[in-house]
């Protein structure tokens, strides 16, 4: 008798790109779509996937479109008065007390979410399970990101920084961790291949203190282009779906404007409307 497959659900972040990820994430609410047997969430797409497997609808978008574009979220004058530019631990507590999560119906679908950060000693991404003892400490360290904010956050201990910088797309990650049905929510459109840095040596300064985690940042194109080829082309034991958002994508990663951000919502619920009428039809071939 044949083992069922183990499926994953993996999400990048980018900011506020993650607008399109938790429209589709609605729309799999929506359509109770949800055949994964665990998660693996990046930066802003950790916190739009606890939004998914807690059942709470627009949760994700309400924070985007409100929360994520207040000025104690954003703030270039507090960054130039040595600030935060991206207050990620407000944005996460802040949202947590005001927009509702449903943490007990996360618990009860006992579908694992993992989420990832970069350790600033080793450079090394550290994949973390989600539980409600250490989620206020996971969520705000895998959004931190370097120089946008100045902290980095501590897990068990070791400092943390944003999970992009070492595993962008953790979807060969999720490979190893077994799952051999992998849908992978992407931030930027169909064809986009990330470039390495045009001046690192520029940079190379403000991590003095940090070679290890320098050393990430100048691997990361390679690493998230190596995410994408292997997404290209899978193993042959692998299938991958992969959802994108649109060509061109008007949402950047510190968007602030509310038409665009509206927009790129709409489009992530399309897609994944989509992607429940595909599965659906695989599932009952006519």
């Amino acid at each position: 008798m044949n083992k069922p497959t183990k499926t994953a659900l993996v999400v990048e972040g980018g900011a506020m790109r993650g607008i399109f990820a938790a429209g589709v994430l609605d729309a799999f609410i929506e359509q109770q779509f949800n055949p994964f047997h665990f998660a693996i969430g990046v930066s802003a797409g950790s916190t739009n996937l606890i939004g998914y497997l807690s059942g709470d609808h627009g949760r994700s978008r309400r924070i985007l479109l409100d929360h994520a574009r207040r000025d104690d979220f954003i703030n270039w004058r507090r960054y130039l008065k040595g600030g935060h530019f991206c207050d990620v631990s407000w944005l996460w507590h802040a949202s947590y007390d005001e927009v509702p999560l449903t943490f007990s119906h996360y618990l009860a679908q006992q579908i694992p979410l993992f989420v990832v950060a970069t350790s600033v000693q080793t450079g090394q991404a550290c994949y973390f399970e989600v539980t409600e003892n250490n989620m206020h400490q996971l969520f705000p360290a895998s959004c931190a990101i370097p120089l946008a904010y100045r902290d980095f956050p501590a897990i068990n201990g070791e400092c943390m920084t944003d999970g992009g910088l070492a595993d962008s797309i953790p979807v060969i990650k999720a490979y190893q961790m077994g799952a051999r049905d992998i849908t992978v929510i992407l931030s930027q459109p169909y064809g986009y291949r990330k470039r390495s840095s045009r001046f690192p040596g520029l940079m190379k300064p403000l991590f003095r203190q940090y070679p290890w985690l320098f050393t990430a940042v100048l691997s990361r194109a390679s690493r998230y282009n190596q995410a994408l080829d292997f997404i290209a082309s899978p193993p042959s034991d692998c299938r991958i779906h992969v959802i994108t958002p649109p060509t061109p994508f008007a949402v950047g990663r510190f968007c602030q404007n509310l038409a665009l951000l509206e927009a790129g919502y709409q489009a992530g619920r399309n897609a994944g409307l989509e992607h429940c009428r595909l599965a659906q039809r695989a599932e009952n071939p006519i």
